[in-house]
């Protein structure tokens, strides 16, 4: 057996846009002709003159994927293909979003030929008088991601079949457009049947008639329009970097803004304590300004670039979760954990110690406990809570020791022992000591701020106030927390 399908274009529209080579063929056929659908104006016409038509409608209204609606026509054509030679007949150009076209192509066993097909692109491009030179996006309406759009060119939505793919495109737009962002709907463009209207986004699953020739057009959207995407914060670094930019910006350096980037750290924090949502957003994106500052300036002088920043970050993320991306097994956030430090260390098997990768520049209690996590791997580590309470008191009275003996310097070393203890003693508790001490530190900012209120109230001078006044509103301040 041969095998052989071809397959035919039917082209955009009416039976005017047919090619004469292609209508011949058609009517002279004397067996019937596989479509995809009947739902297009050619098969009506081509049905007066007598051709007939065996169609896989009813294929879409049994599946619930059109993906398993591609493969099952697919099948069925190469099955028909073993007895008889197949002609398929699709609507508009075979190349274009004809998945079916491309599952025949795919299959080895069969000897597949494409013929005719006006594509409605260029009858939509006169349509809509746009010149996809300036950029332009062609979009399947049933399989597309938000991230993949660009809406700085020309962007067509194709097989917007009906109300509910044309909600999930009205849904998917509004995560960035606004509900009254134009939107153009057009049906059967370049045929005697073509309507063309433009309505507001939020009415788009509205729309009195949605078939397989609809399509959806969005113009290029201003990049004003556009500042929540990533393109735009870069863009707008690299403007405030630039020649013409901010004095301060072009100003800074790697060891200029390293402040900067504690600071808002901490100012996270801060908002994340507060369970300030608004503020966490606003810190957050203080974060990200001092990445895409240093990032800029690792452009700005060659050396490196955000996208190395994301590259970096996304292969280490790969690389380090092989339970997600790869055939490990980690069933537990212990296990995750174990397999992390496993892979870090491969990574970093030049490493001269255990405790190598602790920056210097961190926060000493931060350090501590890193410190202290690195060295509990290997065993050096108590197993409970006792001997660490010990080991405290044994601190404690080692400083007191100092103390007495008035050597500042044994007693300065005494008190950093003693902090190293409670380090670890918080440690077995699961508690992080320094976000403990910054909710301290918050906590006696408020309760100071109340003292100073109450004693302006009161018409006192702080500094003439016994400390059991003062202590008095203190205990007020706690009381009202």
């Amino acid at each position: 057996m041969a095998n052989n399908v071809e397959i035919i274009g039917l082209g955009a529209g009416d039976i005017n846009q047919l090619p004469l080579g292609i209508y011949r063929k058609l009517i002279d056929h004397k067996e019937q002709i596989y479509v995809r659908t009947l739902d297009h104006p050619v098969i009506e016409h081509l049905k007066q003159e007598g051709v007939t038509f065996a169609s896989f409608d009813e294929i879409y209204e049994k599946n619930q994927e059109f993906s398993s609606v591609y493969e099952e026509i697919a099948a069925l054509l190469a099955d028909a293909a073993v007895k008889h030679d197949v002609i398929y007949a699709v609507p508009g150009h075979p190349m274009l979003a004809e998945k079916t076209v491309q599952l025949l192509l795919e299959n080895d066993k069969l000897h597949v030929s494409v013929t005719g097909g006006q594509s409605y692109l260029d009858a939509l491009f006169t349509t809509l008088r746009i010149d996809p030179i300036d950029g332009f996006q062609f979009v399947d309406a049933n399989s597309f991601k938000r991230n993949e759009l660009e809406y700085r060119h020309h962007i067509v939505f194709c097989q917007v079949y009906d109300a509910f793919i044309a909600s999930e495109v009205k849904l998917t737009l509004l995560e960035d457009l606004s509900p009254e962002h134009p939107v153009t709907i057009v049906e059967a463009a370049g045929s005697s049947q073509e309507k063309v209207v433009t309505i507001p986004l939020v009415e788009l699953d509205q729309s009195a008639r949605l078939s397989n020739l609809t399509s959806v057009y969005v113009a290029p959207v201003a990049d004003t329009a556009l500042n929540h995407h990533f393109f735009r914060l870069r863009e707008v670094i690299a403007q405030l970097r630039g020649p013409n930019g901010c004095p301060w910006d072009k100003k800074q350096t790697h060891e200029s803004l390293r402040q900067y980037l504690l600071e808002e750290a901490y100012e996270f924090i801060e908002a994340v304590n507060a369970k300030d949502d608004e503020a966490m957003i606003e810190e957050i994106g203080d974060v990200l300004l001092q990445v895409m500052l240093h990032s800029q300036i690792g452009e700005d002088e060659g050396f490196f670039t955000i996208d190395d920043v994301i590259s970096t970050l996304t292969n280490k993320m790969i690389r380090r979760h092989p339970h997600v991306f790869g055939e490990a097994i980690a069933d537990t956030a212990e296990e995750v954990v174990d397999n992390w430090q496993k892979i870090k260390a491969e990574e970093k098997q030049a490493a001269p110690s255990l405790l190598s990768g602790i920056p210097i520049e961190l926060p000493q209690l931060t350090a501590a406990e890193e410190l202290q996590k690195k060295a509990a791997k290997v065993g050096f580590d108590w197993g409970n809570a006792e001997p660490i309470w010990e080991k405290l008191h044994e601190e404690l009275e080692e400083w007191r020791e100092a103390i007495k003996e008035k050597k500042h310097e044994e007693i300065e070393k005494e008190f950093g022992d003693f902090l190293f203890a409670i380090v670890n003693l918080a440690r077995y508790y699961k508690i992080n000591p320094e976000l403990s001490l910054n909710r301290t530190n918050t906590k006696f900012r408020d309760r100071f701020a109340y003292i100073e209120e109450q004693t302006a109230l009161s018409g006192k001078n702080m500094g003439d106030m016994t400390l059991e006044e003062l202590d008095h509103y203190w205990n007020e301040a706690k009381k009202m927390e």
